[in-house]
């Protein structure tokens, strides 16, 4: 929570709202309608996972990226472009690895081997 703001907080009002649709719309609604309940609460779901979790994976990823030299992922893709880090392939592996396991924590954890998830 941040000033000037009270509760709820921003992932309090998310949680609401998919618990809304979760427990109270998505029994009533069908076709179309249910499908769109169903991708609502899935983006909400990712929401709740990136206001939980960002600020810690955003620290992550700048860490990782200062590890092989890097403050942008533009300037690592530049570099992996130029061939610069060829010499360090396991290295970057292990960047982009853990920024995609990062990505794929919010976006759908269930895609992750279970020693990924966190």
């Amino acid at each position: 929570m941040s000033a000037p703001h009270d509760r709820p907080t921003a992932a309090e009002l998310v949680e609401a709202v998919r618990e809304l649709l979760e427990h109270d719309v998505l029994d009533l609604t069908e076709g179309r309608v249910r499908f769109h309940v169903r991708v609502a609460m899935n983006v909400l779901r990712m929401v709740e996972r990136e206001l939980a979790e960002g600020p810690a994976m955003a620290a992550a990823h700048a860490r990782r990226l200062e590890q092989v030299g890097f403050t942008s992922d533009a300037e690592l893709a530049a570099a992996i472009r130029a061939g610069a880090l060829d010499p360090r392939y396991d290295e970057v592996k292990a960047v982009i690895y853990g920024s995609v396991v990062d990505k794929l924590r919010v976006a759908n954890p269930e895609y992750l081997e279970p020693e990924d998830r966190g």
